[in-house]
């Protein structure tokens, strides 16, 4: 098994990077197998509407890390996003990578349990992890959370230590998403399937 934990932070080696990796060592420590997938600091686009994925295999017009992330969601049990907060938010670089990866891809992430990592100064992290959490109840996935909301309070790496309570909440949620795992690898192996879905019903209200 295993997760991918999504940087979604400019800066490469962060605080948000030292976050997802409290969690990323958890989870080893229970036989999961992690990756973190890098952002990084280039621009991402956002998402144009021109529906050029629905008619080549869920890949996106815009030629970039959405598309290296969507070859990859099927190698992938699990994911987990990390983010910092700005402006009460989560950074303008995540938003338009998830905006775009779920609108073109989100089917192979359905029935897979998710995670949102949040780090703040100081304030606008639970708004942050809302934001976040939105992506996965619209997609038929399991929120998977930890003894706390999964935020960790650091401006730079070197203070992210001093937040003993976050960095256990950190290894905590790595815990609960191996157990979530395992419980779904024994329930296939039990013969218990993923549930049969309805067809999407739309309304629209003003017509």
């Amino acid at each position: 098994m295993k997760v991918v934990l999504v940087n979604g932070s400019p800066h490469v080696k962060g605080a948000t990077y030292l976050a997802l990796t409290e969690v990323a060592k958890s989870l080893e420590s229970q036989g999961i197998e992690t990756e973190i997938f890098q952002l990084g600091p280039h621009a991402i686009s956002g998402c144009i509407g021109c529906h050029y994925c629905r008619t080549h295999d869920k890949q996106c017009v815009v030629g970039d890390v959405v598309n290296d992330f969507s070859k990859k969601m099927l190698n992938y049990d699990g994911f987990i996003f990390g983010t910092p907060v700005h402006y009460a938010a989560a950074s303008g670089a995540l938003t338009s990578f998830m905006d775009r990866a779920f609108y073109s891809a989100g089917s192979l992430m359905s029935n897979k349990p998710a995670a949102t990592v949040v780090v703040c100064r100081r304030g606008g992290a639970s708004a942050a992890f809302d934001q976040i959490n939105k992506y996965y109840t619209i997609n038929n996935m399991l929120i998977v959370g930890s003894n706390y909301w999964n935020s960790v309070h650091a401006a730079t790496p070197e203070v992210i230590v001093k937040d003993a309570e976050g960095l256990q909440t950190m290894r905590t949620l790595g815990i609960n998403m191996a157990w979530i795992l395992k419980c779904i690898e024994a329930g296939k192996n039990a013969g218990i399937c993923e549930p049969k879905r309805e067809d999407k019903i739309a309304t629209f209200f003003a017509q």
